[in-house]
């Protein structure tokens, strides 16, 4: 499955490129909007939620294939989220760079462009149409491109969210000296997901990383004690995608109604 993911956003790119050079969005790069560092949102007082937007995934078929972009975000943020997570691959996940501007315009959190990063094309896209960081999968990235990928990216000052699913990849991810590491308790090849993958790796994170458990998360009790073990913040999309309100999961997630969090009192 990895394998075919990679292959369609390598086709993806090469098409995009043909129609908008590099030099084109290089050139439109003066033109970006205000800063809102990723990063810093993942580590403040609890535990916070990167939440989601995504229409189908390969895994779960179609989740909301009429999702309004704007609505959507905008929940979230009323509902406590600290950043977004925004699908840009149309292909498999039915998402668009016009999903990114969308959610760009329409709220105030950092915003990750969640893709199959293969390109440093994409760096630029990412730059010029509203993300603040980009998710870098180890898997899908040999040693030389990560680490390309990964300059390349802090160069154009978005910040990574590098992706690991077993040791090896965490050995890779730590040889990089990447500040946010992103466990994905999702087995990209098969689609299986085990929570207890973020719980068997974290161990081997060193203090000072940022963790990010990703895929499988979908109650408050979870990610109670996700943070007891370290875990700085959590991906969820599906249940938010599927939840007939939203905000009010969103708000159940991240506590926001109790008033406990720093990073959520007003």
């Amino acid at each position: 499955m990895l394998e075919q993911l990679i292959s369609a956003a390598r086709a993806g790119v090469d098409q995009r490129r043909r129609q908008t050079p590099e030099s084109d969005l290089e050139a439109t790069l003066p033109e970006r909007g205000e800063d809102r560092p990723f990063n810093e949102a993942l580590v403040r007082p609890g535990i916070s939620v990167i939440a989601e937007f995504k229409r189908r995934s390969p895994s779960a078929g179609e989740i909301s294939a009429t999702a309004d972009v704007a609505s959507q975000v905008a929940a979230y943020e009323r509902g406590g989220a600290a950043a977004l997570s925004v699908l840009t691959d149309e292909h498999n996940f039915g998402g668009s760079l016009e999903d990114l501007r969308a959610a760009r315009a329409a709220c105030g959190l950092p915003i990750l462009r969640k893709d199959f990063i293969v390109d440093r094309y994409q760096l630029f896209e990412a730059a010029v149409n509203g993300a603040d960081a980009v998710l870098l999968i180890v898997a899908a990235l040999d040693t030389a491109e990560l680490g390309a990928l990964y300059r390349e990216a802090r160069g154009l000052d978005l910040d990574c969210l590098v992706e690991v699913h077993d040791p090896r990849q965490l050995e890779r991810a730590l040889e990089l000296d990447a500040d946010v590491i992103g466990i994905n308790n999702r087995d990209l090849d098969e689609g299986s997901v085990d929570i207890a993958t973020t719980y068997e790796l974290m161990p081997d994170v060193p203090v000072g990383k940022t963790v990010v458990a990703e895929s499988g998360i979908s109650t408050r009790a979870e990610l109670e004690e996700l943070e007891r073990v370290g875990v700085d913040a959590v991906l969820i999309g599906g249940a938010l995608m599927s939840a007939a309100d939203p905000e009010a999961l969103a708000r159940g997630l991240t506590g926001v109604d109790e008033g406990t969090r720093e990073h959520h009192l007003p």
